[in-house]
């Protein structure tokens, strides 16, 4: 079997609202859907999420990395010899999740050829994953209304409080308002998105001790060594890396520097073969680990969910699963569905994101 095309279709759908964050806003999904065609016939299919303020990848620039550099490049490969099409993609720096694409679908592409779930292939530890919201920038009122609806409609309960980028009052306002009005049996974590200065997230973390809080994500910046290390030390609660962790060797780097002591495993920016090096070498250091979310479509959830529940270490957290709730619509043929607070991992060959056609041939971008 050899990679005999790959096709890069921009298309865009829009959000029901926008989803706002310290590090920026998005109002459309402008994605990527990749395709890798064999000469069996057999297509790999991947979703990809541009984040231009937090990685620098953009639409355009995703559609011309793999059509000018990677495409060329792996054509006429095995897509059974992954490590090869790992040290090809890895001769570009960074463009990671035009690359974690490009793996995704590899994995799509051997599931569908050997007949098994990728799910399986990778691991196969349970058959659901726990369902984590994300609750934005609001009035604390609303964002427990919104956790209280999320709770009673599907069952969540863990919830994403984001935080960083208005001022830290509000922030440790809203931490109190949550977990009085959702008790002490629901899980509350904050992701500051880089928002806050070390010495801020200090100041969060003492006045909301007492809270239960399950952990910090990304509170400043990777660039502040020293005020990152300090604010470890002092935690009580554990620090996640995320932005700060795009790679293994950007993992490596945070943990053993004292940069953070968990890991945010993004299948959308190191696919299934690094998010595997990843996840090794956080269990090995005796590290927690929770699958994010890149904004992705349930195309992207999907793999986020075939992977957490995969292995153990990733099943023991809620992941992010649940962003594709804010979008207009979705490419997906059937869609996902969250009941009882968990995402079931699909059945059949693949990842098994199947595509409906009209909707890409409707939400394409012209030209495409």
């Amino acid at each position: 079997m050899k990679i005999e095309r790959i096709v890069a279709i921009p298309y865009e759908i829009p959000y029901v609202r926008p989803l706002k964050f310290a590090s920026g806003e998005v109002t459309t999904a402008d994605h990527v859907l990749l395709r890798i065609h064999t000469d069996t016939g057999i297509v790999g299919v991947a979703d990809i999420p541009p984040r231009p303020y937090t990685y620098g990848e953009t639409q355009a620039s995703i559609v011309s990395v793999i059509n000018g550099i990677f495409a060329p490049a792996l054509i006429g490969m095995d897509p059974f010899n992954r490590q090869s099409v790992q040290q090809t993609l890895r001769r570009t720096v960074h463009n990671n999740t035009a690359k974690g694409a490009v793996d995704i679908a590899l994995w799509d592409v051997i599931g569908h050829a050997t007949g098994a779930s990728v799910w399986s292939l990778l691991g196969g530890y349970a058959p659901s994953m726990r369902v984590s919201h994300m609750l934005g920038f609001k009035e604390p009122e609303l964002l427990l209304e919104e956790a209280q609806r999320f709770g009673s409609e599907y069952g969540v309960t863990t919830f994403k409080l984001k935080v960083g980028r208005r001022p830290i009052a509000l922030d440790i306002e809203a931490c109190h308002v949550l977990r009085e009005g959702l008790g002490e049996d629901v899980q509350i974590y904050l992701d500051a998105n880089r928002g806050w200065t070390a010495n801020e997230a200090i100041e969060v973390l003492r006045r909301t001790e007492g809270l239960g809080l399950a952990f910090l994500e990304e509170p400043c910046d990777a660039k502040e060594a020293m005020g990152r290390r300090r604010l470890v030390e002092r935690s009580t609660i554990p620090i996640f890396g995320d932005e700060s962790v795009p790679t293994a060797g950007d993992a490596s780097r945070e943990l053993l520097s004292g940069g953070c002591d968990g890991i945010c495993i993004k299948t959308a920016r190191t696919g299934f073969t690094e998010s595997q090096e990843v996840l090794g070498l956080s269990t090995g250091l005796g590290v927690d680990v929770y699958m994010g979310n890149q904004i992705d479509t349930q195309i992207g959830t999907i793999a986020t969910v075939v992977f957490g529940a995969a292995h153990e270490a990733t099943s023991r957290r809620a992941g992010e699963l649940s962003n594709f709730l804010d979008m207009a619509d979705d490419l997906l043929a059937e869609p996902l569905v969250i009941r009882d607070g968990r995402i079931e991992v699909p059945e059949g060959p693949g990842v098994g994101a199947a595509i409906d056609e009209e909707k890409l041939a409707h939400y394409r971008v012209d030209g495409a």
